[in-house]
């Protein structure tokens, strides 16, 4: 999840980045237009040389990633541009774009900003200018043409039409079945830290509705997905595209798939792990040939062909009722804190003023210790396994990673600890002195708060 995000907020004209030289056959003109704020980018229009009759033109949108330059699209722009259209690339803005905060308003108003300075260039017919998306571009392109009439198309390749948290808990449950998980990792432990993260405010746009958006859309729409796309689900997604589109009364839509392309419709030599860089065969004539038909006229009806084979499903990510919210996650966790870590503590302190130490029972030590480890352990493991680019959860054991089977065996360990411990604090109630009562107690509640906490984080599930 959070290793899907980038780098934090720059300069919006970061070093590295800056003119396109014209690629052989083609002319590159600088642009500078402004996007949303007034915040200035800059970009680059590439086309074909010769004069003739006003082009169409087409606005590249990228993924996500804060401040990506315009190269990340050069191929892209060359093939289009080398189709007959007039196609600008542009910096994108690192300011206010982090790892836990963007806006896919923003990032439209930009777009629209580009758009704009595209259809004042010499030779570009400003009725056909258009925009395609990239991913995260996927999100951001309908909803700059929801708000705006100018925009003449639009073009999704690898792109979503359900909320971003959804989209990413597929990838990052992809990449673990991928190595041989199942179970309830997957299940119940990944959605879960989704949503603490949704909650938290750390999954920037995670409930992004991207239905509603898709509703607003009257301009003709090119959906594009790869057979081996990693990151978006590319069966889940052309079906949710139609009944958006068509609810909102557009059947002006055509979808169509390569399959042997990756996330961005790029040929992959292994499976779409790695990109290469070639768009996949037939890719850029399909855009060329499509944005010329729609914006003479010619618009399809509803036109598709059948979505790649996609081997698991993706599933809904709802946002956290309130007996889960993170307030409640805090309480749990403080309460967690106190008294798996109150009771060795308190043991330790007597014994370094030299006072008396009731002896512990087993049940209540092996509660603090096994109940610390089971409580928090789910939560970092499963935040490491989405901190890197691939995840690497470990040995895995009849679909469970070692790591995971050694936090389910504490968990149940600490629930029959919990119960050892209630069982002994009610024969020795009136035995002992309150505040040792009072250190039990808080033990024994710990434990009974646990068992929810464990079945929500997975641990004490199959």
């Amino acid at each position: 999840m959070l290793g899907a995000l980038c780098a934090a907020p720059a300069s919006a004209a970061s070093p590295g980045r800056g003119p396109v030289p014209a690629p052989p056959g083609l002319k590159a003109t600088e642009v500078s237009f402004k996007g949303s704020g007034g915040l200035t980018l800059h970009g680059t229009v590439l086309a074909r040389p010769e004069k003739g009759a006003p082009r169409p033109g087409v606005v590249l949108v990228t993924g996500s990633g804060s401040g990506v330059p315009r190269d990340h699209l050069l191929t892209e722009a060359v093939e289009f541009a080398r189709r007959g259209l007039a196609v600008l690339i542009y910096d994108k803005r690192s300011e206010g774009y982090t790892d836990f905060h963007r806006d896919y308003s923003v990032l439209a108003g930009d777009a629209l900003g580009g758009l704009r300075a595209l259809r004042a260039q010499p030779g570009v017919d400003p009725g056909k200018v258009g925009m395609w998306g990239l991913s995260e571009g996927g999100w951001v392109v309908p909803l700059a043409a929801s708000r705006s009439p100018e925009v003449a198309f639009a073009i999704v390749v690898g792109g979503n039409a359900m909320p971003p948290i959804r989209q990413q808990n597929w990838n990052e449950v992809s990449d673990l079945r991928r190595v041989g998980v199942s179970g309830s990792l997957i299940d119940r432990g990944k959605p879960a830290l989704a949503r603490f993260a949704g909650d938290a405010g750390l999954f920037a746009e995670a409930y992004f509705d991207a239905q509603d958006v898709l509703e607003r859309v009257r301009q003709p729409l090119l959906g594009v997905w790869g057979g081996y796309d990693l990151q978006t689900p590319p069966g889940d997604n052309p079906p949710l595209f139609a009944k958006a589109l068509r609810k909102g009364g557009n059947t002006h839509y055509t979808f169509r798939f390569f399959p042997d392309a990756d996330h961005a419709a790029h040929r992959t030599p292994d499976g779409g792990i790695t990109r290469g860089p070639e768009l996949a065969p037939g890719y850029a004539d399909l855009v060329g040939t499509w944005v010329h038909d729609v914006t003479s006229g010619k618009l399809p009806e509803a036109d598709t062909a059948a979505p790649p084979h996609q081997e698991h499903a993706s599933t809904e990510v709802p946002p956290l009722p309130w007996w889960e919210s993170l307030w409640v996650h805090l309480g749990a966790a403080v309460l967690f804190l106190v008294a798996f870590t109150a009771y060795p503590l308190v043991a330790l302190a007597r014994r370094l003023r030299g006072r008396r130490v009731r002896p512990a029972t087993r049940w209540a030590r092996l509660l603090a210790g096994a109940g610390f480890v089971a409580a928090f352990g789910p939560f970092f493991y499963l935040f490491y396994l989405v901190a890197g680019s691939q995840p690497d959860p470990g040995p895995v054991l009849g679909g469970r990673p070692l790591p995971w089977l050694i936090l389910q065996a504490l968990a149940v360990a600490t629930v029959v600890a919990a119960i050892g411990t209630a069982v002994e604090w009610r024969r020795a109630a009136a035995a002992v002195a309150r505040t040792e009562r009072v250190r039990l107690g808080l033990l024994v509640a710990a434990g009974v708060v646990f068992v929810p906490w464990a079945v929500h984080w997975g641990v004490l599930m199959p």
